[in-house]
């Protein structure tokens, strides 16, 4: 690798090797569209009315969904979920630190459970596809393999997440009277007329743009079916086209939205929104520069091959059952999330050395992504290295002044705990189950056909 004829190489294909690394057009893209739709105020109009037609018996759970849903826009739910969440325990007289324990616990704590396909989704794959090549070049990994898992774990996630805020955070919470400047608190405002009737419209859009791609795909003759006539083929047109199908069922009632309701009033509008949007990646692009050399280098060194066989080779030794194996990786994962935040910077360090390894022990790549998901998910809301952890110090300090560092972490401890051994468990019960992890997606390496 430190050879001349090898460094001449890498510096010659350094530009190549960015502009074409996998995750970078693909989050790229449906950020896009994500822009749209959350700088317009379609998503923010949707998530109040959510949140606003909610029984109180059915506060808490309602909570928690939303914000397993607000992991559609990558920040929707830190800068308006959990501070309204905040606002309407206090208005409905219950405390408001349980309200943001919930909904901070559905952001960050349930990040890989979502019924929604998000960005996250071709993210991760994209860089399972890669670890997988180590082994099998030609392998490719579609983008939606845990969607079943992820749909399923939202359900589990809300009702555990409502156990835990009911019956555990809000009796510990008595004891923190509310002492902040309340009466300054902006009061929970529901959507105006002209929101509600531009969401509807533009929801309408929507549905109708999901309609017409379902009776395009219908046909068994679809330009949109494979070769062989299928929709769930990942050669096939439909699954080639799931991020700028992201793009499009956002950017599109997005802007009917904006338009409608008066925050776009030209085309700039729209392309100032993704602009801003593109502002919040400055990051994962600078992160994606370092993490596609890096990927390139390690894929040519042979050193994931070369770990995977010899970790394989130590496993096999240990005579582990499949299932430990799996769980390990679980709470491998979320110890190195207490250091490492970012998903997809985890999984691109990660990825290259579980994927392959477990391929040799018979596990799917599929399987190992869901194990790495739930790993990554759990102790995200105990690392004060979560970029967004001040931000909800801040908010629990605007109802009791003391509300510190240690004083979340203790708050969310129970959540963190809870969600990787119950979600754990879950994970090896739905594996037992033979339930679909998602689509075109396998327990085992190599797939056996169905």
């Amino acid at each position: 690798m430190l050879a001349s004829d090898s460094l001449a190489t890498f510096l010659s294909s350094m530009v190549k090797t960015f502009t074409g690394f996998a995750p970078l057009g693909v989050v790229l893209v449906a950020m896009l569209g994500v822009g749209v739709a959350e700088h317009s105020g379609f998503i923010n109009t949707g998530l109040k009315l959510m949140l606003k037609v909610t029984p109180r018996k059915l506060l808490t759970p309602s909570i928690i969904l939303v914000a397993i849903v607000s992991h559609t826009a990558t920040d929707a739910g830190y800068v308006l979920v959990i501070p309204l969440a905040g606002v309407i325990f206090f208005a409905a007289g219950r405390h408001p630190l349980a309200g943001i324990a919930a909904a901070f616990a559905g952001v960050s704590g349930g990040f890989g459970a979502n019924f929604i396909p998000s960005g996250i989704d071709p993210l991760l794959q994209s860089f399972t596809q890669s670890a997988a090549q180590i082994i099998n070049p030609t392998m490719s990994i579609n983008p939606l393999n845990n969607w079943g898992f992820a749909s399923a774990s939202s359900l589990f996630i809300v009702m555990l997440g409502w156990y835990i805020t009911d019956k555990i955070i809000e009796p510990r919470l008595k004891n923190s009277p509310v002492d902040g400047e309340t009466q300054d608190l902006p009061a929970f405002e529901d959507a105006r007329s002209d929101e509600k009737r531009a969401f509807l419209i533009a929801s309408s859009v929507m549905i109708a743009g999901i309609a017409l791609l379902a009776y395009v795909s219908a046909p068994a003759d679809s330009a949109m079916r494979s070769s062989d006539g299928s929709l769930t083929n990942f050669s096939s047109p439909l699954m080639q086209s799931i991020v700028p199908l992201i793009f499009l069922l956002f950017w599109i009632p997005g802007a009917v939205y904006g338009f409608t309701v008066g925050t776009f009033k030209s085309s700039k509008d729209m392309i100032d929104a993704m602009s801003k949007a593109m502002n919040g990646m400055a990051y994962y692009i600078v992160m994606a520069f370092f993490c596609s050399l890096f990927i390139a280098a390690f894929s040519k060194s042979n050193l994931g091959a070369l770990l995977a066989i010899e970790g394989a080779q130590v496993l096999k030794a240990m005579e582990l059952p499949s299932s430990v194996t799996v769980v390990g990786i679980i709470f491998l994962t979320g110890f190195v999330n207490l250091f490492v935040g970012s998903s997809s910077a985890k999984w691109a360090l990660l990825g290259p050395v579980f994927v392959p390894m477990l391929m040799q022990l018979g596990i799917s790549p599929d399987l190992t992504q869901a194990a790495y998901r739930v790993g990554d998910s759990s102790s995200n809301i105990i690392t004060p290295l979560m970029p967004y952890f001040p931000l909800v110090v801040v908010y629990c300090q605007k109802y009791v002044k003391g509300t510190g560092i240690g004083t979340l972490i203790a708050m969310m401890l129970p959540y963190s705990i809870a969600f990787m051994i119950g979600w754990s468990i879950f994970l090896l019960g739905y594996w037992a189950l033979g339930i679909p992890l998602g689509l075109d997606a396998s327990y085992v390496y190599p797939a056996v056909a169905p």
